[in-house]
């Protein structure tokens, strides 16, 4: 769908007003609301229903996975402990897992309206919510977060789109206030795709819980951590930085910066790293854009939108092969963007109408995208060309 010039004139407007409003959280919450609305799940079952492509093929690698199998025997521990790079894993990859599971039942819920899917969803989340107790060790706010943004999206489907029985639903909603919500909703001073994650999960978890307070404490994190993890040239001759790090020498600033020295626009603190955790960080940047969408608050068209975009675009340059020139991360980067593009690429280039033909490449090169079997899954299903 390319955009009107009153869509246009509208963006435009958004554009100018870059600071977040006090009471940013919705008057009344939509559900489902969380990444995915009830419009983009109606367009995901009509594509499916009619064979089309890349829908349905999108589908079907859903379908095929180890997530939709209904034989899956949840794996709940009262204490999930993760080290760095899960090591020790007592738990997490299966914390982790079993989410996205209940998110992939959930969605085959919704397009087949099979309740064997509905029922095995509910069988996941209360098999957690009956034991965890908390997460330990030094990646606990990071798996917190990435497991915290798979349950509310299956919570959000199943909650408001199946009529059958689900009795514990205020149990679960206990688990994420008590288990995850206070692990998640102060941030985190480490690398930005950690911050990020955990306020996606925050986001989503304030929408399931109707928690306003929570909503807007997050998003009010989300908008500093977004502008201290990709630059623009406007931001100046260094990156903005979120001001508990305290970054307060230009040393100091590139030493985060992974030792990159030369700052330009769709750079993110992370490129020099990866871009498999930088592909972390714009993924959780893309989804709590789209649940403030689908709250009623637009983001795409603000310097969260542009910070996106140029994201999307610089590091989708090199993930198709361009030369590394020397001035960035020393003519060397370790590439694997993963499968992240959909949702801002949708939004961006869809809806709005910018040119990212970098970002469309890749993102039809990935198609049907999977999973990456941490906190992302079936975005070309939900978001593929999506007008909802």
């Amino acid at each position: 769908m390319r955009r009107t010039a009153l869509f246009a004139a509208a963006a435009a407007l958004v554009a100018g007003v870059l600071a977040w409003p006090a009471g940013a959280a919705p008057t009344t919450f939509v559900h489902p609301g969380v990444t995915v609305s009830k419009g983009q799940l109606d367009f995901a079952r009509s594509k499916v229903d009619a064979g089309a492509q890349p829908w349905k093929g999108a589908f079907d690698r859903m379908m095929a996975s180890r997530y939709a199998d209904l034989n899956r025997t949840p794996k709940p521990r009262a204490v999930v402990e993760c080290g760095s790079y899960s090591n020790p894993n007592h738990g997490c990859t299966d914390e982790r897992e079993d989410a996205i599971a209940a998110y992939t039942h959930a969605l085959a819920w919704y397009i087949t309206r099979d309740e064997r899917h509905a029922r095995k969803a509910i069988e996941l989340m209360d098999a957690w919510s009956a034991v965890i107790r908390d997460h330990t060790n030094s990646n606990a706010p990071l798996q917190t977060g990435w497991a915290g943004s798979s349950w509310p999206k299956a919570a959000e489907i199943i909650k408001y789109t199946y009529s059958g029985n689900w009795p514990n639903s205020g149990r679960f909603a206990t688990m994420l206030r008590t288990v995850y919500l206070p692990e998640i909703i102060d941030g985190s001073n480490s690398n930005g795709n950690w911050e990020l994650s955990m306020m996606e999960a925050a986001v989503g978890i304030s929408v399931f819980l109707e928690d306003k307070a929570s909503y807007d404490k997050a998003m009010a994190k989300f908008r500093t951590r977004t502008a201290a993890y990709v630059y623009l040239s406007s931001d100046g001759d260094l990156p903005k930085t979120v001001p508990s790090q305290n970054l307060d020498t230009r040393d100091k600033i590139v030493k985060y910066w992974q030792g990159q020295s030369t700052f330009v626009t769709g750079l993110t603190q992370e490129t020099c790293r990866d871009l498999t955790h930088t592909g972390y960080g714009i993924s959780a940047i893309s989804h709590v854009a789209e649940t403030s969408r689908i709250q009623g608050q637009d983001l795409y068209g603000t310097d969260v939108g542009e910070r996106l975009r140029h994201a999307l675009g610089f590091q989708a340059k090199y993930e198709l092969g361009a030369a590394v020139p020397g001035w960035l991360c020393r003519g060397s980067l370790k590439l694997g963007l993963g499968p992240v593009t959909e949702v801002g690429h949708n939004a961006l280039a869809n809806r709005l109408g910018h040119a990212m033909t970098n970002t469309g490449t890749v993102t039809e090169r990935n198609r049907p995208s999977g999973s990456n079997n941490l906190f992302v899954a079936w975005e070309t299903l939900t978001h593929g060309d999506n007008p909802g």
